[in-house]
């Protein structure tokens, strides 16, 4: 089925992730090519293949012979689909190959890499540290702040006995060095949960001075930011390829779940919503795998979302539970800053021989490209895959005395996993034990795990290979030649996060912090979003069990929840300023503002451009281009913060003579958003709509921008009027460096009734088929802009009575 609709895409993602796209693109995909081929994704994924379980590889086997069925029933170009077509005129001769297992693995690695953590916060932070004294980069990186929003554990605490995972009433603040004594702690509901006694998971201290070098200079990186700003473009290369944002910065998720105490049904219901990168098709493609008599040879009874490629349900639930996902971003990257002489690399005073392999690079159209690959025991060297890229940034730091030659990657997906196990395991899973089994299993992406059962329990697992690093806390680059940064081990299953039946009834997660790293002995990473969005959830759902019981339509109105929850600290600041003329007229629209982001509101529209405004005219003069503001509840605690010191340094425009202020800066901001939205608008400030700014266009992931307008018109749907915003319940992102369309969004929504599954609903994207002139190609985009969903229908019955259509295929 997903060779029948979405084969191109498959055929698509497999040059992905195997850097073999010039193959089909010949060399406008070079350097993306390069940076793969270093990383080495196919490659891990050939080790991963042969360490899954027996059961996994049938799968993967009898998947790959289902492809490669259809490949041999569609022969010829016109059959498989509309882009190879095309592709004829660019890449004569190209055929695609048999299906493997191997090509669905690999994908894994791809969506790793979308949700990869903190990567762009460790160069961002170095890059700034080339133009500021340090104190003024970590204003620019401010903590999660715990008093005002809540983690999603809140309860369990590091004790003599390790950490206690047990919901448990509040017990204080514990040691944060993680000075446990070995043993076991009370689990929650396994009884697992033991401790390990090991001090080094936190870092401490680290913190305070980065590197723990002991020195504070303006540039403790120890970083040649030259050779991190190659890495930069580098890795920005990549995500352009998915349809992802600049900066990766709009990767999120929204999921919550509420137990049947507070629910119509008497049974839980579990909400989830993945943020990813506008694409057509869809990332996701939606399934339902029944067997028709469950067994141990036949185990499966299960609906929801699959990745084309992939077999097995990611995100869904079965005939006994649920799960959904967020991005849990844990610290799991590590850049190291190498010295290089000749073939070696400088560790502890030896110089050691570096690893290095020759890649052919196949280009259509031209001649193969070879490629030198180098690695370091910390992984290979990226800050060479880039064509000759200008060093925009002025100097370089020099604090060990010599600069850096070039930057290694340490990446947890770059070690083979078995995340493939851990998808058919949760298929399968029939309660919170063969859940939680199942967890453990999932290595990377490390994502938060919400749970929800048909005998009424719920529950939240925080999976994943985590490293705990014997020095330093993951925010900057650090000297690999050193040797005292290196990774000791990684957190062990039973200590990382989980709650099962929190006494409050519900659990939601926002991709915000975990954990309060006061009661927790490991460091998980230190750049959470900063909870604007999961405190929004917490916030509106406490406010409807105020009201009653909660049903589907009750979670799915959340979803669609579209204040900005900044707003109203920054709309405050904003009326005190003096103005005068049209833009006190385009201020007035904010004066009873609540906050909301529809389609329709002038207030959001003007808002968002004043946001877009501030943001440009008060940190572009200080930073980098690799590390100014693209948006998102990070700035908005810088700007908070801010808010309350008229002369802070930021405030002032280097670029002029005078000493700009706070007053001066927001009222800039104001006139700026007025200029701009009159421009394209119309003066009449009341006519301004934000779904006239904020829109989105569904392009292809591989044709959509081949700048031949009827190739563009054939493959790309849109625009449409979208409402939220970055940070927003309804979180559709955009670039403030860039304008108003979303560049990342709610991939999917999906709303699970462990009452009835029946009742049960959903919504992709796009729609399930990749074909152009297909009818499903983009039916639910409408939908979906509207906020709308349809049955997510899993018994046998109700598929049949809705049925259109039905495929039989015999062996």
């Amino acid at each position: 089925m997903h060779a029948q609709d979405r084969f191109f895409e498959m055929d698509f993602r497999r040059h992905v992730t195997a850097g073999r796209l010039s193959e089909m693109f010949g060399s406008a995909t070079l350097a993306e090519d390069k940076v793969i081929r270093t990383m080495g994704w196919r490659k891990i994924a050939e080790e991963e293949l042969p360490m899954l379980g027996e059961q996994t590889r049938l799968y993967l086997d009898a998947y790959a012979k289902g492809v490669n069925a259809w490949m041999g029933q569609n022969e010829g170009f016109a059959s498989k689909g509309l882009e190879y077509t095309i592709l004829q005129f660019t890449s004569s001769g190209y055929e695609p190959e048999p299906w493997t297992p191997v090509d669905s693995i690999a994908w894994l690695k791809a969506m790793a890499w979308d949700l990869r953590s903190n990567m762009a916060d460790e160069i961002g932070r170095a890059l700034a540290a080339s133009k500021l004294p340090r104190e003024r980069v970590e204003q620019l990186w401010p903590g999660y702040p715990f008093d005002t929003h809540q983690p999603i554990v809140t309860r369990g605490a590091v004790t003599d006995r390790g950490f206690d995972q047990t919901a448990q009433p509040e017990r204080g603040n514990a040691n944060a060095n993680g000075n446990a004594n070995t043993g076991t702690g009370t689990g929650t509901g396994t009884g697992t949960g033991t401790g390990t006694g090991t001090d080094a998971g936190t870092g401490t201290g680290a913190g305070t001075t980065g590197t723990g070098t002991g020195t504070n200079a303006s540039a403790d990186t120890g970083a040649d930011v030259g050779a991190l700003t190659r890495a930069a473009e580098a890795l920005r290369a990549v995500p352009s390829l998915m349809g992802d944002p600049e900066d990766g910065s709009g990767i999120g998720s929204n999921s919550w779940v509420v137990g049947g105490k507070y629910t119509e049904s008497g049974k839980p219901l579990l909400a989830n919503d993945p943020h990813l990168s506008a694409g057509m098709p869809s990332v996701w493609y939606q399934t339902g795998l029944h067997c028709r008599a469950k067994s141990a040879k036949c185990p499966f009874d299960v609906t929801g979302f699959t990745f084309s490629g992939v077999p097995g349900v990611v995100i869904g639930h079965n005939d006994k539970i649920s799960w959904g996902f967020t991005n849990l971003a844990p610290d799991v990257t590590d850049l190291y800053l190498e010295r290089l002489r000749d073939d070696s690399y400088l560790f502890m005073g030896n110089w050691k021989p570096l690893v290095t392999r020759i890649e052919s690079i196949k280009v259509a159209g031209s001649e193969p490209v070879e490629l030198k690959v180098s690695e370091t025991m910390h992984g290979p060297i990226i800050s060479d895959v880039m064509a000759d890229v200008k060093d925009t940034l002025p100097g370089a730091a020099k604090i060990f005395g010599e600069e850096a030659d070039a930057v290694a990657l340490k990446w947890t997906a770059l070690e083979p996993g078995r995340t493939a196990d851990a998808i058919f395991a949760l298929n399968t899973a029939q309660d919170w034990p063969q859940f939680r089994a199942a967890a453990s299993r999932f290595d990377v992406p490390a994502q938060n795990l919400i749970y929800a059962d048909t005998e009424g329990n719920i529950g939240y697992q925080a999976p994943g290979r985590i490293p705990v690093r014997s020095r330093g806390d993951g925010t900057w680059p650090v000297p690999g030649w050193t040797g005292e940064y290196s990774w000791q081990d990684t957190i062990p299953f039973d200590e990382l996060p989980s709650v099962y039946n929190p006494p409050e009834g519900y659990i939601v997660t926002a991709n915000n912090a975990v954990i309060d790293p006061r009661r927790y002995p490991h460091m998980l990473t230190k750049d959470w979003s900063h909870g604007y969005r999961s405190q929004r959830i917490l916030d509106r759902l406490q406010d409807e069990l105020k009201k009653g019981k909660v049903n589907a339509a009750t979670m799915s109105a959340m979803q669609q929840d579209t204040r900005n929850d900044f707003a109203p600290v920054l709309v405050s600041k904003l009326m005190d300023v003096k103005v005068a003329g049209p833009t006190e007229d385009a201020r007035e629209l904010l004066r009873d503002w609540d906050g909301s982001q529809g389609t329709e509101s002038g207030p959001a529209a003007y808002f968002n451009a004043v946001w877009r405004h501030l943001l440009i005219e008060t940190f572009n003069d200080d930073l980098p281009e690799g590390a100014r503001p693209t948006g998102g509840d990070r700035w908005f605690e810088v700007v908070r913060t801010m808010l309350d010191s008229s002369d802070d340094a930021f405030w002032d425009d280097t670029r002029t003579s005078g000493k700009e202020t706070r007053d001066d800066m927001l009222r800039r901001a104001m006139a700026a958003a007025y200029d701009e939205l009159s421009a394209r608008l119309g003066p009449d400030v009341k006519a301004w709509r934000w779904g006239d700014l904020h829109t989105l266009k569904l392009v292809n992931q591989s044709f959509g921008t081949s700048g031949i307008a009827p190739v563009e018109w054939l493959f790309n749907r849109g625009p449409f009027p979208v409402g939220g915003g970055k940070d927003a319940v309804n979180a559709t992102s955009w670039n403030v460096q860039q304008d108003y369309t979303a560049t990342s969004l709610p991939s999917m929504r999906m709303i699970v009734d462990l009452a009835n599954p029946d009742r049960s609903q959903w919504i992709n994207l796009t729609g399930a088929s990749g074909h152009a002139f297909h009818d499903n190609y983009w039916d639910q985009a409408p939908l979906w802009a509207s906020g709308k969903t349809t049955p997510m229908l899993a018994r046998e019955e109700s598929i049949k009575k809705a049925a259109t259509h039905t495929l039989t295929l015999t062996p």
